[in-house]
């Protein structure tokens, strides 16, 4: 070790507990004050949120493992549930153990670092395999509080694939940018056009020919629903890029706004297109959620399934069909109770939607190896890990 690196080290600390100290609640500050008058302890904390989720703990532990290297202390964490298991309500999902003059500012940083990512992988895993032969894009950085709840939800959405695609679904292939596809074992974003692009060229057509003159090696995935016209523009591209279209080069992406239905349907004509294709679907008792899946507008299951339709009438069979807007487990339900035609899904649905449900809660569960804690909590004393799948 040369001269300079304690104090590196010690700079590193310093600025780690600077920013603890300023982020963490405040009667933890002082909880690790009282224990360094009175004497240190060694505590363990177990971990746990009150809804089943998917473990996805990995950010968590990474901190604490920085945080332990900073501070030259030593912090033992104990998984009870290996990434991508499953993980009932109250159960422990992990131990903590170590200094609690050390551990007790770290309490709150830690919760904020494990329950959202637990409950978006719950939510990702649902999704893929509701509907196990699509492929599904990450799409949810737009909707995140800055890049920190980005990574988190990425990171969630490649958890909970992982775990759907053991049991054989296709999962997520990717996400919206280069700074987390790496979780996704690629290196770029995907994604081709916004609206925006639509919009600036003009017309459907004229965007697609855009996209395909500066990226010619890429698929060609259009944007159809910019002028109402997705049966009318899809077509239009289709018979202007043949080769693609053949060579299952080219994708249609329906991105239709709820306020109206794609072009040709009404609610009538929604009905229609789902009798003929998948009759039972509408035969039987549904909420009012689960008819606008289907048939109501925006990007219903009888909107895939027409423009499904109208494609293999026009000749273009190969032509994929990728949909976004609103994509969640409930309407991922839907789609695979209706056998929508989709392709690819494009959704950042599976962050939670209730976050009250991603709060993880820590408790003390030992002092010096002694098991104690709050009355009504015993559920959380140390138990046996189960064994890593």
């Amino acid at each position: 070790m040369t001269q300079g690196e304690p104090a590196c080290r010690d700079r590193l600390a310093s600025a780690a507990d600077d920013m603890i100290a300023a982020r963490t609640d405040a009667y933890f500050n002082r909880t690790r004050a009282i224990v360094a008058h009175f004497g240190d302890r060694k505590v363990t904390y177990a971990i746990f949120l009150r809804r089943p989720v998917i473990s996805a703990p990995r950010l968590m532990t990474e901190w604490l493992r920085a945080v332990g290297s900073a501070r030259g202390i030593a912090i033992d964490t104990t998984l009870l549930y290996p990434e991508g298991t499953w993980v009932g309500a109250g159960e422990p999902l992990a131990y903590i153990s170590g200094s609690f003059e050390a551990l007790a500012p770290l309490e709150t940083l830690v919760l904020q670092r494990l329950g959202p990512a637990c409950v978006a992988a719950h939510n990702a895993y649902q999704m893929a395999m509701a509907l196990p032969h699509v492929r599904f894009l990450a799409m949810e950085a737009r909707h995140c509080a800055g890049f920190g709840m980005q990574e988190q939800m990425a990171y969630a959405a490649s958890v909970g694939s992982h775990a759907a695609q053991k049991e054989g679904a296709h999962g997520f292939i990717g996400g919206a940018n280069d700074a987390t596809a790496h979780y996704f074992g690629t290196t770029h974003g995907l994604g081709t056009m916004p609206h925006a692009l639509v919009g600036y060229a003009g017309s459907t057509l004229r965007a697609a020919e855009m996209f395909h003159e500066v990226y010619p090696a890429m698929d060609l995935v259009v944007l159809v629903d910019y002028f109402g016209r997705e049966v009318t523009d899809a077509l239009e591209v289709c018979r202007h890029f043949p080769e693609l279209a053949a060579q299952g080069r080219l994708a249609v992406r329906l991105d239709t706004h709820g306020g109206r239905f794609l072009e040709g349907l009404d609610p009538q004509a929604s009905y229609d297109v789902l009798e003929r294709h998948t009759p039972g679907t509408i035969r039987r008792y549904r909420s009012d959620k689960e008819l606008s899946h289907l048939v109501g507008t925006g990007v219903s299951a009888a909107a895939i399934w027409r423009m499904r339709e109208v494609l293999d009438e026009a000749g273009f069979p190969h032509v994929r069909i990728i949909a976004s807007s609103g994509f969640s487990v409930e309407k991922c339900l839907s789609m695979a109770d209706a056998h929508a035609p989709v392709d690819v899904i494009g959704t950042g649905s599976f962050i939670p939607d209730r976050w009250s449900e991603t709060y993880a809660t820590a408790d003390i569960v030992a002092y010096d190896d002694v098991p104690r804690v709050k009355a009504g909590r015993e559920f959380l004393l140390r138990r046996t890990p189960h064994d890593p799948e």
